[in-house]
C-alpha cells in the first residue's frame, strides 16, 4: 500500500457543502488515523483524466498506491481493510458490518437521496410522484427506527457501517426528515458529535470555501 490521496471537487455550490460524499471516506481516515491528503479536480472540466478515475464524472476516488478506488462505500471498505478500528475482524462483527454498510448504500438511501433531491428542488406537495417518494421514505425510516431504539452503533461499536448510515440519515434530517424518529435523529447526533466527524467537516467546508 502506498499514500492515501482522496480527491473531491475543487470547489462545489454552497447548497451541497457538508454534503458531498468525500466527507465518507474523510470521516474514515479521522477516524482510523491514518495519514492522507486531499487532492482536487475542477467542479466545471469532467475531462478523460477525471472519468478515466471515476467513470460517472463524480468524487470522491481514493489513491493507495498504485489503486485507484471510486464509489464511497468501496472506499469505506478499502479503508476499513486497512484498519480494525473500522472494520472489526472477527468473522460475526465483520458480517454485521458489511452488512449495514449496503443497507445504508441500498435500502436506506436509495429511498432517502430521491426524497432529498426532490426537496433541494422544491418539488414537494400534494403531487403523485412526491406522494410515492415519501411513503417510501417513511416505511424504510419506520424500520430504522426499534433498530437505532436498541443500540448505540449499528453493528456493537462504531464502524464503517455507521460513517455510511449517519451521513444517509443526516441528509434526510437536514430537511426535517426525522422530526417523527428521535431514536433515528439521536443516533445522527451522537456521530456527528464525534470529533473524527467535526474535523472532517470542517475540512471540507474549509476547502470549498477556498475557493470563492
Amino acid at each position: 500500500m502506498g499514500d492515501l490521496v482522496l480527491t473531491t471537487f475543487d470547489w462545489v455550490p454552497m447548497l451541497p457543502r457538508g454534503f458531498v460524499r468525500d466527507l465518507r471516506p474523510r470521516w474514515a481516515l479521522e477516524e482510523a488515523g491514518l495519514p492522507y491528503r486531499v487532492a482536487s479536480v475542477p467542479f466545471g472540466d469532467r475531462n478523460a483524466e477525471h472519468l478515466a478515475h471515476q467513470p460517472f464524472g463524480q468524487v470522491p476516488w481514493l489513491t493507495d498506491g498504485d489503486l485507484s478506488i471510486f464509489e464511497s462505500g468501496a472506499i469505506l471498505l478499502h479503508l476499513g481493510e486497512r484498519s480494525d478500528m473500522l472494520l472489526p475482524t472477527d468473522p460475526r462483527g465483520r458480517s454485521e458490518t458489511l452488512q449495514w454498510l449496503f443497507a445504508a448504500l441500498n435500502s436506506v438511501e436509495m429511498a432517502g437521496l430521491p426524497w432529498s433531491l426532490l426537496q433541494f428542488s422544491g418539488e414537494t406537495g400534494d403531487g403523485p410522484g412526491w406522494k410515492r417518494m415519501d411513503d417510501f421514505l417513511t416505511v424504510r425510516l419506520q424500520r430504522m427506527e426499534p433498530v437505532l431504539a436498541g443500540r448505540e452503533w449499528l453493528a456493537g461499536r462504531f464502524s464503517i457501517a455507521d460513517i455510511a448510515m449517519a451521513d444517509v440519515l443526516r441528509l434526510v434530517d437536514r430537511f426535517g426528515g426525522l422530526a417523527d424518529y428521535p431514536a433515528c435523529r439521536a443516533y445522527v447526533a451522537r456521530a456527528v458529535a464525534r470529533p473524527a466527524f467535526i474535523k472532517a467537516h470542517a475540512d471540507q467546508m474549509a476547502h470549498f470555501a477556498a475557493a470563492d
